[in-house]
């Protein structure tokens, strides 16, 4: 399995439509085991994105599609910075297969 952990930062008072943009295109991406998308509790224009797939190649994949494609040109106005990314190698857990 693939993983990253990546924290975004939102322009001000626009973290709850960003993430609102973003659970929007959570649907249907092909080798997408887990996407979370959390409040950062204690930093008001904070997200943190939670990704599991099945390898390194479907979440490659998933950026080209077109659903995918638009979000982020919708994000990018709302988005100030990444401040945060790592990628893991998830070992298993809740919900993983």
């Amino acid at each position: 399995m693939y993983g990253l952990i990546g924290k975004l930062r939102a322009a001000p008072g626009k973290r709850e439509q960003l993430l609102e943009l973003i659970l929007q295109a959570t649907g249907a991406m092909p080798g997408c085991l887990s996407y979370v998308v959390a409040r950062d509790p204690a930093d008001t224009s904070a997200l943190w994105v939670t990704e599991v797939w099945t390898d390194a190649e479907s979440h490659k994949a998933s950026l080209q599609l077109p659903h995918v494609q638009e979000t982020i040109a919708r994000a990018r106005p709302l988005v100030t910075g990444f401040e945060f990314q790592i990628e893991t190698e998830p070992a298993g857990g809740v919900g993983l297969t």
